[in-house]
């Protein structure tokens, strides 16, 4: 009875040891994360120890384990079990620590380029690239750790060894299960690299007006005006046409529309429009224009050409525009209201009457098909009257 009580604690002490070890380092290293996230903003010590500390937090007891295995009398079979546990553990945290690593790396590009900012095309440009790439990497760090863990294990290695023999079937129907994953893998490398959209772009997607709101490895956010979101695949926007209003620019034309009489004075209006785009902190200064694109019988349409520094202030504009525009002409310009004409006289109202009491006679009406028909032709189709 002795030698088994001995034989128990020369196994439990050092696993006990190494436990009450791994605790306490544990504990430690989760309170030095929540600090460093406090001061990760400030130091750049404190973003290394944010991104270390909770992967060396369950790496460090499981090494105090491995050891105190080593030193204990344990079952070979046994042993080799728990020791390939704690390998898969150990691969499993040094994953996750490079996709952490990774995740800093993005943190950090993304933190020194600002999209807050009046010009932030540049920045808008890195942070779109950032993201994506860093989306894929960090899939396939994750996709890796995975796999390598789980070819730790006989079984799957001898699966493995299965599905080689049957390559061709089975490469063909993961070719074609995968195809949208695939797909929309490659759709974000040529979207990070080629760009076609970036973060906070103003874009027109399947009519509706939005911006980017977020990139992920598979899918785009988009921001509609009404605060909707749209979510739409990555492969979407490599394989639609939409559109891209700040693809090299912010800045846009816009126009407002008048439907005036043709006796509206033009030159007034063009220095009306001049002085609502000064006064409006919103125009940018670059266009101001007034033109005359269409005639009809009844208007003219006048055209209000503006100019602002991104689409949401010359949506603005436009509407300040018209309404501006409108009130100067009803108040200065009430001629210039478009009206219908209709001017009859009494000489004229005398030759209506005249030419209304007039019989209409056959002579009057016929057209040149019918003057080869005979008197009788053209009332042949004249119901008899009904007797008297």
């Amino acid at each position: 009875m002795r030698t088994d009580w001995m034989h128990l604690a020369t196994i439990a002490w050092p696993l006990l040891a190494a436990l009450t070890l791994g605790i306490i380092v544990h504990w430690y290293l989760r309170r030095l994360a929540r600090a460093a996230r406090r001061r990760a903003s400030e130091q750049m010590r404190a973003r290394i120890a944010q991104v270390v500390a909770l992967p060396a937090a369950v790496a460090f007891p499981l090494l105090f384990l491995s050891l105190a295995l080593n030193a204990t009398p344990l079952d070979p079979e046994l042993l080799g079990q728990l020791r390939h546990w704690i390998g898969i553990g150990a691969m499993l945290c040094v994953t996750w620590l490079l996709a952490r690593s990774v995740g800093a790396v993005e943190a950090r590009i993304l933190r020194d380029h600002p999209i807050d900012v009046e010009d932030n095309l540049a920045a808008r440009r890195i942070q779109t690239q950032t993201r994506v790439i860093s989306r894929v990497v960090q899939a396939g760090i994750v996709l890796v750790g995975v796999s390598l863990a789980l070819m730790t294990f006989p079984q799957v290695r001898q699966v493995g060894t299965g599905l080689l023999a049957s390559a061709g079937i089975i490469g063909l129907i993961a070719g074609v299960a995968a195809q949208p994953v695939f797909g929309n893998l490659i759709a974000g490398l040529q979207i990070a690299l080629a760009q076609p959209i970036r973060l906070d772009d103003v874009v027109i997607v399947e009519g509706e007006w939005g911006r980017i709101e977020e990139i992920t490895s598979t899918y785009v956010i988009v921001r509609v005006w009404d605060e909707r979101r749209l979510v739409v695949p990555l492969q979407w926007f490599i394989s639609n046409p939409f559109q891209n209003w700040t693809r090299t620019s912010a800045q846009l034309l816009g126009t407002a529309f008048l439907w005036l009489d043709h006796r509206a004075p033009i030159a007034a209006i063009r220095e009306e429009l001049q002085r609502i785009c000064e006064a409006d902190p919103r125009w940018d200064g670059r266009v101001c224009v007034t033109q005359v694109t269409e005639t009809d019988k009844h208007t003219i349409e006048v055209r209000l050409l503006v100019s602002a520094r991104n689409s949401g202030e010359l949506f603005d504009l436009r509407c300040a525009v018209r309404e501006g525009m409108l009130a100067f002409i009803n108040a200065h310009l009430p001629e210039a209201l478009p009206r219908m004409r209709n001017e009859v006289t009494d000489g004229d109202a005398r030759d209506a009457t005249k030419h209304a009491a007039a019989p209409v006679q056959h002579a009057d009406t016929r057209s040149p098909g019918a003057e080869t028909l005979s008197s009788g032709d053209l009332d042949a189709d004249v119901p008899p009257r009904p007797a008297q």
